[in-house]
């Protein structure tokens, strides 16, 4: 389970870099387009991700399978829905509009699924 604690203590870091470089791009711009993926990258990205790296630090939980399925789905699913997010808004021409939808809701979706995974891992019982 530490390797799960690094894992996303590893990846919230990351989020948090770039939330904080987002915001100081916006500051610095005096422009907010990126208000909206700012406060994700750092709600989804940097404190969620912060915490389930403590939850994993501090608890064991029983059921393996669940908290492997619970932290692959919260890597995948922050990235695809702050990275949809971004696609979405911004529509870049090289991809299809259909594809910037389906990455945003795919991965809202999955991280949708990851916070149900943790719900049901809180009430496992440590090794």
């Amino acid at each position: 389970m530490n390797s799960y604690s690094k894992l996303l203590l590893r990846l919230s870091a990351l989020f948090a870099f770039i939330g904080a470089f987002l915001g100081a791009h916006m500051a610095g711009a005096g422009g907010y387009a990126f208000r909206p993926i700012h406060a994700h990258v750092l709600v989804v990205g940097w404190l969620t991700l912060f915490a389930w790296a403590v939850y994993y630090k501090v608890f064991t939980p029983k059921i393996g399978i669940l908290a492997k399925l619970h932290v692959y789905t919260a890597v995948i699913g922050s990235i695809g829905l702050t990275g949809g997010m971004a696609l979405y808004i911004f529509k870049p021409a090289f991809l299809p509009e259909t594809v910037n939808t389906a990455v945003y809701i795919g991965g809202g979706s999955i991280l949708l699924l990851s916070f149900l995974l943790f719900f049901l891992l809180t009430f496992t019982k440590e090794k």
